[in-house]
């Protein structure tokens, strides 16, 4: 027995890559579903016990619906180097392609990409085979983000290399077909962790946090909280020289993992959204991917919905809470990246005591209140997705994709969830052949972007 928590229960691995057909559907899955919901999370070898969660070998897990079918699962490990011992680092320096390959996958100019921050991207088959490391036709010579922001206006894909050595931040722009059309290195960023980040219609936006590059820290993830470290918000406007004009703003302390977006409101201030944790949270939460002591009975401890209002021409930035639940993994519907958004949706996790169940929550920015659809005892949503209904106008006006890990069944589910009302029966419910690990980050990809 292993006593590293994402060893266990919902985080433990599978040991083979398997494909299962003709899956078993309850209820109707609507047509606008033909594609794969494609889902990423570190997945060791039997036998191997990694030194931190996040260094864990990725493992893409696919679902393919079509004429209100569900077609296939299969899951695949990403074939890099690291899944067979590869170091990261090596006598010439760090190797890029040694990656884990394990936080995240999306779609751009028709290309299947899993991610991790600290490599290059590696490019899937639409059936979920390593096609191998992808460097944008040799453009990209440094580390891309795991969370990269396609605008969906421009189809420009906006993305970043972060470093705990100089040059500590770049930021780079794709066109819409997958091409790299400009890099720019962002003055004054520091060496503090940088996860993600958000754009808006005229502006990019970094976060840096607490947290920072700490050589005493051994799990293979080298950072750690800074008390003497005060938060900051970077803004840089887009197009070329953008990043020679960044300005920096000072904030509380604090540390944001994943952000739900950012716009800019009637008044032209710069609003962004997403949780946000605390020095003791973010411990707790250390603790668990790392399986120390004190640690919290969940991988996320007190991190909660934050919303900070940059005011460019007064030169501040006001920072609120704006709700009590523990909370991670925010999504929204994507054709509002950069735009105010109405809706937001999040996983909230049960208190650091782990009293409570796993929920999938509903914001409505428009109205402060919040809708709460409980999964139940032993039961483990994964991150939402939202995929838009062929004929609605509202912003709303769709589905919500989740995966429930059941460890009362030793099973897995797809829940095709009313995105409009969250209290609503399933609108479509596929059994899955296996119980899927719980997972990270994940893109639905209609047929079309793969065509």
């Amino acid at each position: 027995m292993t006593s590293k928590p994402y060893l266990t229960g919902h985080y433990t691995p599978v040991a083979d890559e398997i494909t299962a057909t003709g899956l078993t559907v309850e209820g109707t899955l609507p047509p606008e579903l033909t594609g794969r919901l494609i889902r990423n999370s570190h997945n060791p070898k039997p036998g191997i016990t990694p030194t931190h969660w996040f260094k864990g070998s990725g493992m893409v897990h696919g679902i393919r619906l079509r004429d209100g079918r569900a077609e296939w699962y299969r899951n695949r490990w990403v074939h890099t180097p690291a899944l067979d011992g590869a170091p990261y680092m090596t006598e010439k320096g760090p190797d890029l392609t040694a990656s884990t390959a394990g936080t995240h996958v999306i779609e751009h100019g028709g290309r299947l990409l899993a991610l991790c921050e600290a490599n290059l991207p590696f490019e899937l088959t639409a059936d979920l085979e390593t096609v191998g490391a992808y460097d944008f036709d040799g453009r990209l010579t440094s580390a891309m983000t795991a969370h990269p922001k396609e605008d969906p206006v421009t189809g420009e894909l906006h993305f970043f290399s972060s470093s705990p050595f100089p040059p500590y931040l770049i930021h780079h722009v794709a066109s819409a077909d997958g091409r790299v059309l400009e890099s720019q290195e962002v003055p004054g960023a520091g060496p503090a962790l940088k996860h993600d980040f958000a754009i808006t219609e005229h502006h990019v936006v970094f976060l840096e946090g607490s947290v920072t590059f700490d050589p005493a820290e051994h799990s293979g993830i080298p950072y750690g909280w800074n008390d003497a470290q005060a938060s900051r918000i970077g803004v840089l406007p887009r197009g070329a020289g953008g990043a020679g004009k960044v300005r920096w703003f000072e904030i509380g302390q604090g540390y944001a993992m994943h952000l739900a977006n950012a716009y800019e409101d009637a008044r032209g201030r710069i609003v962004v959204e997403g949780p946000s944790v605390g020095r003791a949270g973010w411990q707790r939460s250390w603790n668990w991917w790392v399986g120390a002591p004190d640690r919290g009975a969940e991988p996320n401890s007190g991190s909660r919905s934050h919303r900070w209002t940059i005011d460019l021409a007064a030169g501040r930035v006001r920072e609120e809470e704006t709700d009590d639940l523990t909370v991670e993994f925010p999504t929204i519907n994507d054709a509002f990246v950069g735009r105010a958004h109405r809706y937001q949706y999040a996983l909230a996790f049960p208190d650091d005591l782990g009293v409570g169940n796993h929920t999938l929550v509903k914001y409505d920015r428009a109205t402060g209140e919040r809708q709460l659809r409980p999964v139940g005892t032993g039961q483990l949503p994964s991150e939402a997705v939202f995929v838009a209904s062929a004929d609605g106008a509202d912003e709303d006006a769709g589905y919500l994709l989740t995966v429930v890990s059941d460890l009362n069944a030793d099973a897995s589910r797809l829940l095709v969830l009313d995105a409009s009302d969250l209290t609503r029966p399933p609108v479509a419910t596929v059994h899955l052949p296996r119980r899927v690990p719980a997972m990270i980050h994940g893109s639905w990809i209609p047929d079309a972007d793969l065509a």
